[in-house]
């Protein structure tokens, strides 16, 4: 299947349909024309779906720790404790890796009302915003619904809206279902 031009040299065209699918997966919804609709379709499809088919493979681990106190004597107590994590395992390490090469880094904006505080507490070390939500939410959502469904696939959706005003280019909205 042949990808459509644009109009556009290569190297636009990408960095042009890679800021789209961002958008897309950030908002879950943007407007553009329906060309544009169709390849920023074939490419959110592919993301989503090496996050659907990679969201479970983790791997946990437990360390022991140690740590030391000095109590009010200045004596030195080692205490030891214990550590559960959990890291991607290969296969969504890869997925996450490939889904990173694609698409933008985004980053959460400070409410308007929210303070300086409750915002570094809700973003906390989060580095990779737009990745952690294609993977905590969007994949087990779309996971659940293939095994509903008995399908996978069908992420998006495109809906023509009528003709731009000036050039009369055929508008689309492109949408998660």
């Amino acid at each position: 299947m042949e990808n459509r031009k644009l109009g556009k040299a290569t190297d636009k065209r990408m960095a042009l349909l890679r800021g789209q699918v961002t958008d897309l997966l950030w908002y879950g919804r943007i407007e553009t024309t329906f060309d544009r609709a169709k390849e920023v379709q074939k490419m959110a499809e592919k993301l989503i779906t090496k996050a659907v088919n990679s969201y479970t493979d983790t791997v946990k681990k437990v360390e022991t720790r140690q740590r030391k106190k000095k109590d009010k004597k200045g004596n030195v107590t080692v205490e030891e404790y214990k550590v559960e994590l959990i890291n991607d395992g290969p296969k969504k390490l890869a997925a996450r890796r490939a889904i990173m090469a694609v698409v933008y880094g985004k980053q959460e904006t400070k409410g308007f009302t929210e303070s300086k505080a409750a915002y570094r507490l809700r973003t906390g070390k989060i580095r990779h915003p737009l990745i952690e939500k294609i993977f905590n939410e969007y994949a087990p959502k779309y996971d659940q619904r293939a095994t509903d469904t008995g399908t996978k696939g069908g992420y998006t959706r495109v809906l023509k809206n009528g003709f731009r005003r000036g050039d009369g280019a055929d508008m689309a909205i492109i949408e998660l279902v």
